[in-house]
């Protein structure tokens, strides 16, 4: 480990000294002992057996960068917080990859080889919806837009803490991996969660995580979907992008320019008219309201 930390710090990664543990073993199994059932009881037949719980597939990684110090120590960090990650150097590599084992989250560096991390991004996005993390070394805004652009769900900038990163990784699985959700909160919550919701011609499906216009159905991001779940569930309310980050990505600070392009993206898919919105309007000096009433004259950001 102090070999990694000390790789780690050569790459410019923020590394403490805290490691993440592995998640501990399910306890469960071996559960329903025929031994334990009183002796002047009659057994008349086989005892059924319930097996032993199973617990959720870990969640598959694939990390693509073409730095293999940094590649090595985000793997590292992952694989100790219990997923299965795969690797890969390039654009073509990383295609090959997910071709072989779909993963459930890709973390992407921008920067690569040939084929950047955009044109890897738009071809994964081609193929099927997988939640993406932008690693970038560049401090221009506009990169960072740009990768959001393209159907990133979050980045993260170099340097940066690999304990960070897998907090980020958690966070965007909890939301696309409802197994990995803690039972107690997933019940509490069931009630209402999984509600399908509905307004001005949209319906949404959170538990399918699927979304429709006029019964066509939209190709949204991991983020568009949350967002629009939002803002169906808090109708003719002012959200400012702070209150926005603070709900849907579930960060108490970060870069605001995120929500405003998911914003813009997810206009753009349910929108008639995305020069002149009509359902997600602009609160001048507050942020966001979505009206499902279509108010006429809403400003645009």
């Amino acid at each position: 480990m102090e070999q990694q930390q000390d790789v780690a710090g050569a790459a410019g990664c923020d590394v403490g000294s805290a490691e993440r543990g592995p998640r501990p073993a399910d306890e469960t199994a071996g559960a329903g002992n025929p031994d334990s059932r009183p002796a002047d009881h009659e057994h008349t037949g086989p005892s059924p057996d319930p097996g032993p719980a199973l617990a959720p597939d870990p969640a598959r990684i694939l990390v693509v960068d073409d730095d293999p110090t940094v590649a090595e120590v985000v793997t590292g960090y992952l694989e100790r917080a219990g997923y299965v990650v795969d690797r890969a150097g390039d654009g073509p590599g990383a295609l090959d990859g997910a071709a072989e084992h779909w993963p459930d989250l890709v973390v992407l560096d921008l920067m690569l080889p040939g084929m950047d991390g955009l044109d890897v991004c738009r071809r994964l996005r081609a193929r099927g919806p997988v939640p993406v993390i932008m690693l970038t070394a560049r401090g221009d805004e506009d990169d960072r837009i740009l990768g959001l652009e393209v159907g990133a769900d979050d980045y993260v900038t170099k340097p940066f803490s690999p304990r960070e990163l897998v907090l980020r990784v958690e966070s965007v699985l909890r939301r696309t991996r409802p197994a990995d959700r803690p039972a107690a909160n997933a019940n509490a919550n069931a009630n209402t969660s999984a509600r399908p919701l509905g307004a001005a011609g949209l319906t949404l499906d959170p538990e399918a995580r699927r979304a429709a216009k006029h019964g066509v159905e939209l190709a949204l991001t991991l983020r568009e979907f949350d967002l629009l779940t939002f803002f169906l569930r808090h109708p003719a309310r002012a959200y400012s992008r702070e209150d926005l980050m603070r709900e849907v990505w579930g960060w108490d600070f970060g870069d605001l320019s995120t929500v405003t392009v998911h914003v813009r993206r997810l206009r753009n898919k349910v929108e008639d008219d995305p020069a002149r919105p009509r359902l997600i309007q602009t609160v001048w000096g507050v942020g966001y309201r979505f009206d499902p009433e279509g108010a006429a004259g809403p400003e645009v950001a």
